[in-house]
Protein backbone atom coordinates (compact mmCIF):
# COMPACT_ATOMS: atom_id res chain seq x y z
CA UNK A 1 0.00 0.00 0.00
CA UNK A 2 2.83 2.36 0.81
CA UNK A 3 4.40 1.94 -2.62
CA UNK A 4 1.03 2.56 -4.27
CA UNK A 5 0.74 5.73 -2.22
CA UNK A 6 4.25 6.62 -3.28
CA UNK A 7 3.29 6.33 -6.95
CA UNK A 8 0.43 8.76 -6.38
CA UNK A 9 2.63 11.13 -4.38
CA UNK A 10 5.09 11.33 -7.25
CA UNK A 11 2.36 12.72 -9.45
CA UNK A 12 1.92 15.57 -7.00
CA UNK A 13 5.54 16.27 -6.29
CA UNK A 14 7.04 18.63 -8.82
CA UNK A 15 10.07 16.52 -9.54
CA UNK A 16 11.41 17.93 -12.52
CA UNK A 17 9.15 20.57 -11.47
CA UNK A 18 23.41 6.75 -34.04
CA UNK A 19 26.50 5.71 -32.19
CA UNK A 20 29.48 8.05 -32.08
CA UNK A 21 32.97 7.84 -30.68
CA UNK A 22 33.41 11.42 -29.56
CA UNK A 23 35.97 13.59 -27.83
CA UNK A 24 37.40 17.06 -27.52
CA UNK A 25 38.38 18.86 -30.74
CA UNK A 26 36.70 16.24 -32.91
CA UNK A 27 35.04 18.93 -35.07
CA UNK A 28 31.75 17.09 -34.70
CA UNK A 29 28.89 19.39 -35.77
CA UNK A 30 26.68 18.56 -32.80
CA UNK A 31 23.00 17.69 -32.68
CA UNK A 32 19.78 19.56 -33.22
CA UNK A 33 17.61 19.11 -30.14
CA UNK A 34 14.20 20.04 -28.79
CA UNK A 35 14.24 20.16 -24.98
CA UNK A 36 11.11 20.78 -22.91
CA UNK A 37 10.69 20.73 -19.15
CA UNK A 38 10.71 22.64 -15.87
CA UNK A 39 13.23 24.05 -13.39
CA UNK A 40 14.59 20.60 -12.51
CA UNK A 41 15.34 20.07 -16.22
CA UNK A 42 16.22 23.53 -17.49
CA UNK A 43 19.73 23.89 -15.97
CA UNK A 44 21.05 20.80 -17.76
CA UNK A 45 19.49 21.78 -21.08
CA UNK A 46 21.06 25.23 -20.92
CA UNK A 47 24.44 24.04 -19.63
CA UNK A 48 24.67 21.34 -22.30
CA UNK A 49 24.91 24.02 -24.98
CA UNK A 50 27.90 25.51 -23.15
CA UNK A 51 29.64 22.19 -22.56
CA UNK A 52 28.97 20.93 -26.09
CA UNK A 53 30.50 24.07 -27.59
CA UNK A 54 33.52 23.70 -25.29
CA UNK A 55 33.97 20.13 -26.48
CA UNK A 56 33.97 21.02 -30.16
CA UNK A 57 30.34 20.39 -31.02
CA UNK A 58 30.18 23.81 -32.59
CA UNK A 59 26.81 23.45 -34.27
CA UNK A 60 24.94 22.13 -31.24
CA UNK A 61 21.49 23.61 -31.80
CA UNK A 62 18.84 23.38 -29.10
CA UNK A 63 15.32 24.73 -28.94
CA UNK A 64 14.33 25.20 -25.28
CA UNK A 65 10.77 25.43 -24.00
CA UNK A 66 10.44 25.69 -20.22
CA UNK A 67 7.66 26.27 -17.70
CA UNK A 68 7.66 25.88 -13.93
CA UNK A 69 6.52 22.86 -11.93
CA UNK A 70 3.81 20.62 -13.33
CA UNK A 71 3.36 23.12 -16.17
CA UNK A 72 6.67 21.79 -17.50
CA UNK A 73 5.41 18.21 -17.79
CA UNK A 74 4.89 16.80 -21.29
CA UNK A 75 1.17 16.34 -20.71
CA UNK A 76 0.76 19.95 -19.56
CA UNK A 77 2.50 21.29 -22.65
CA UNK A 78 0.26 19.07 -24.77
CA UNK A 79 -3.03 19.95 -23.08
CA UNK A 80 -2.37 23.70 -23.09
CA UNK A 81 -2.90 23.82 -26.83
CA UNK A 82 -3.59 27.55 -27.05
CA UNK A 83 -0.37 28.61 -25.31
CA UNK A 84 2.76 30.00 -26.92
CA UNK A 85 4.84 27.16 -25.48
CA UNK A 86 2.64 24.51 -27.12
CA UNK A 87 2.96 26.27 -30.47
CA UNK A 88 6.73 26.67 -30.04
CA UNK A 89 7.14 22.92 -29.58
CA UNK A 90 4.99 22.15 -32.61
CA UNK A 91 6.84 24.71 -34.71
CA UNK A 92 10.20 23.16 -33.82
CA UNK A 93 8.91 19.75 -34.83
CA UNK A 94 7.25 21.08 -37.98
CA UNK A 95 10.53 22.61 -39.14
CA UNK A 96 12.07 19.13 -39.14
CA UNK A 97 15.63 18.07 -38.46
CA UNK A 98 15.16 17.30 -34.76
CA UNK A 99 17.64 14.58 -33.81
CA UNK A 100 16.96 14.42 -30.06
CA UNK A 101 13.77 15.21 -28.18
CA UNK A 102 14.21 15.49 -24.41
CA UNK A 103 11.56 15.77 -21.66
CA UNK A 104 11.36 15.68 -17.88
CA UNK A 105 9.71 12.68 -16.22
CA UNK A 106 6.63 14.18 -14.53
CA UNK A 107 3.35 12.50 -15.45
CA UNK A 108 -0.13 11.62 -14.26
CA UNK A 109 -0.39 8.49 -12.05
CA UNK A 110 -3.49 7.36 -13.94
CA UNK A 111 -1.84 7.38 -17.37
CA UNK A 112 1.92 7.68 -17.14
CA UNK A 113 2.62 7.73 -20.89
CA UNK A 114 0.10 10.50 -21.52
CA UNK A 115 1.82 13.55 -22.96
CA UNK A 116 5.00 11.68 -23.82
CA UNK A 117 3.10 9.56 -26.33
CA UNK A 118 1.31 12.47 -27.96
CA UNK A 119 4.45 14.56 -28.40
CA UNK A 120 6.49 11.66 -29.75
CA UNK A 121 3.74 10.75 -32.19
CA UNK A 122 3.51 14.36 -33.35
CA UNK A 123 7.28 14.81 -33.61
CA UNK A 124 7.85 11.67 -35.67
CA UNK A 125 5.72 13.04 -38.51
CA UNK A 126 8.48 15.41 -39.65
CA UNK A 127 11.38 13.88 -37.67
CA UNK A 128 11.13 10.12 -38.26
CA UNK A 129 14.69 9.42 -37.13
CA UNK A 130 14.65 11.39 -33.89
CA UNK A 131 15.71 9.84 -30.60
CA UNK A 132 13.89 10.48 -27.34
CA UNK A 133 15.19 10.77 -23.80
CA UNK A 134 13.65 11.42 -20.40
CA UNK A 135 15.69 13.17 -17.73
CA UNK A 136 14.77 11.83 -14.28
CA UNK A 137 15.21 14.42 -11.48
CA UNK A 138 15.61 13.73 -7.75
CA UNK A 139 12.83 13.65 -5.19
CA UNK A 140 12.29 17.22 -4.03
CA UNK A 141 12.71 18.70 -0.52
CA UNK A 142 16.12 17.10 0.15
CA UNK A 143 16.16 17.98 3.84
CA UNK A 144 13.24 15.54 4.21
CA UNK A 145 14.65 12.74 2.06
CA UNK A 146 15.20 10.26 4.90
CA UNK A 147 11.77 10.80 6.46
CA UNK A 148 10.04 10.68 3.07
CA UNK A 149 11.76 7.43 2.10
CA UNK A 150 10.92 5.79 5.43
CA UNK A 151 7.33 7.00 5.30
CA UNK A 152 6.81 5.12 2.05
CA UNK A 153 8.47 1.93 3.18
CA UNK A 154 12.04 2.45 1.98
CA UNK A 155 15.07 2.46 4.24
CA UNK A 156 16.98 5.16 2.39
CA UNK A 157 16.70 7.82 -0.29
CA UNK A 158 18.90 5.60 -2.46
CA UNK A 159 16.40 2.73 -2.45
CA UNK A 160 13.52 5.19 -2.81
CA UNK A 161 15.03 6.82 -5.91
CA UNK A 162 16.13 3.48 -7.35
CA UNK A 163 12.51 2.33 -7.15
CA UNK A 164 11.34 5.51 -8.85
CA UNK A 165 13.82 5.18 -11.71
CA UNK A 166 13.66 1.44 -12.34
CA UNK A 167 10.08 0.59 -11.45
CA UNK A 168 8.07 3.75 -12.05
CA UNK A 169 9.81 5.42 -14.99
CA UNK A 170 11.35 2.45 -16.76
CA UNK A 171 8.50 -0.02 -16.36
CA UNK A 172 5.44 2.23 -16.57
CA UNK A 173 6.69 4.96 -18.91
CA UNK A 174 9.63 3.86 -21.06
CA UNK A 175 8.63 0.23 -21.67
CA UNK A 176 5.10 1.10 -22.89
CA UNK A 177 6.48 3.92 -25.04
CA UNK A 178 9.01 1.57 -26.61
CA UNK A 179 6.20 -0.86 -27.38
CA UNK A 180 4.18 1.98 -28.95
CA UNK A 181 7.16 3.28 -30.97
CA UNK A 182 9.39 0.24 -31.62
CA UNK A 183 11.55 2.02 -34.21
CA UNK A 184 12.31 5.03 -32.02
CA UNK A 185 15.20 4.84 -29.52
CA UNK A 186 13.95 5.94 -26.07
CA UNK A 187 16.36 6.18 -23.14
CA UNK A 188 16.74 7.83 -19.74
CA UNK A 189 19.28 9.96 -17.88
CA UNK A 190 18.88 9.72 -14.06
CA UNK A 191 20.20 13.14 -13.08
CA UNK A 192 18.74 12.77 -9.59
CA UNK A 193 21.64 10.50 -8.66
CA UNK A 194 23.97 13.49 -8.99
CA UNK A 195 22.20 15.28 -6.12
CA UNK A 196 22.01 12.13 -3.99
CA UNK A 197 25.65 11.16 -4.39
CA UNK A 198 27.00 14.67 -3.94
CA UNK A 199 25.07 15.00 -0.69
CA UNK A 200 26.52 11.67 0.45
CA UNK A 201 30.00 12.87 -0.43
CA UNK A 202 29.47 16.08 1.51
CA UNK A 203 28.24 14.17 4.57
CA UNK A 204 31.25 11.85 4.37
CA UNK A 205 33.76 14.67 3.92
CA UNK A 206 34.68 13.57 0.40
CA UNK A 207 34.02 16.82 -1.46
CA UNK A 208 37.19 18.69 -2.36
CA UNK A 209 35.28 21.98 -2.52
CA UNK A 210 33.66 24.08 0.20
CA UNK A 211 29.99 23.39 -0.52
CA UNK A 212 27.02 24.26 1.67
CA UNK A 213 23.85 22.19 1.85
CA UNK A 214 21.71 25.16 0.81
CA UNK A 215 22.48 28.70 -0.29
CA UNK A 216 23.99 30.50 -3.30
CA UNK A 217 24.05 28.48 -6.48
CA UNK A 218 27.82 28.72 -6.92
CA UNK A 219 28.68 27.28 -3.50
CA UNK A 220 25.75 25.05 -2.49
CA UNK A 221 24.18 21.74 -3.33
CA UNK A 222 20.70 23.27 -3.34
CA UNK A 223 19.48 26.82 -3.71
CA UNK A 224 16.24 26.44 -1.74
CA UNK A 225 14.14 24.05 0.34
CA UNK A 226 12.51 22.64 -2.79
CA UNK A 227 15.88 21.29 -3.89
CA UNK A 228 16.68 23.32 -6.99
CA UNK A 229 20.19 22.50 -8.14
CA UNK A 230 23.35 24.29 -7.15
CA UNK A 231 26.06 24.60 -9.78
CA UNK A 232 28.00 21.54 -8.62
CA UNK A 233 24.90 19.40 -9.24
CA UNK A 234 24.22 21.15 -12.56
CA UNK A 235 27.76 20.45 -13.77
CA UNK A 236 27.56 16.78 -12.79
CA UNK A 237 24.14 16.30 -14.34
CA UNK A 238 25.24 18.01 -17.54
CA UNK A 239 28.22 15.66 -17.83
CA UNK A 240 25.71 12.82 -17.47
CA UNK A 241 23.74 14.32 -20.36
CA UNK A 242 26.96 14.62 -22.38
CA UNK A 243 27.71 10.94 -21.87
CA UNK A 244 24.11 9.84 -22.33
CA UNK A 245 23.50 11.78 -25.54
CA UNK A 246 26.95 12.20 -27.14
CA UNK A 247 28.44 9.05 -25.61
CA UNK A 248 31.37 11.16 -24.52
CA UNK A 249 34.28 9.41 -22.82
CA UNK A 250 34.28 11.29 -19.52
CA UNK A 251 37.55 9.65 -18.53
CA UNK A 252 39.39 11.66 -21.20
CA UNK A 253 37.07 14.65 -21.37
CA UNK A 254 38.85 17.94 -20.60
CA UNK A 255 35.91 20.26 -19.91
CA UNK A 256 36.55 22.34 -16.78
CA UNK A 257 33.63 22.23 -14.36
CA UNK A 258 35.10 24.92 -12.12
CA UNK A 259 35.23 22.51 -9.16
CA UNK A 260 38.12 20.56 -7.64
CA UNK A 261 35.94 17.54 -6.89
CA UNK A 262 36.19 15.07 -9.78
CA UNK A 263 32.69 15.49 -11.20
CA UNK A 264 33.68 13.68 -14.39
CA UNK A 265 34.40 10.51 -12.41
CA UNK A 266 31.14 10.83 -10.48
CA UNK A 267 29.04 11.37 -13.62
CA UNK A 268 30.83 8.50 -15.34
CA UNK A 269 30.21 6.17 -12.40
CA UNK A 270 26.52 7.03 -12.25
CA UNK A 271 26.00 6.46 -15.96
CA UNK A 272 27.99 3.21 -15.89
CA UNK A 273 25.74 1.94 -13.09
CA UNK A 274 22.57 2.97 -14.93
CA UNK A 275 20.69 -0.03 -16.31
CA UNK A 276 22.25 -0.52 -19.78
CA UNK A 277 18.85 -1.46 -21.19
CA UNK A 278 17.82 2.16 -20.66
CA UNK A 279 20.93 3.83 -22.05
CA UNK A 280 20.97 5.02 -25.63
Amino acid sequence: MLKKSFIYLLSLIVIASCSRNTGTNNNDPGYRMLLIGNSFFKPYAEQLDIVAADEGYGNQNSTHVFRGGENGWAISFWNDSTTTSHQEIKEAFDNGGIEYFGMTSGSSPTNRTEGFKEWIQYGLQENPDMKVFISIPPIDFPSNWTDTAQHFGFNSIESFYDYFVNTIIHKTVVDPLRAEFPNTPIFTIPTGWAAIHLLEMKENGLLLDSINFSGPKASSLFTDAKGHQGQIIVETGTLMWLKGIYREDLGTNSYSTGFTTDLHALADEIMNEHDPLYNQ
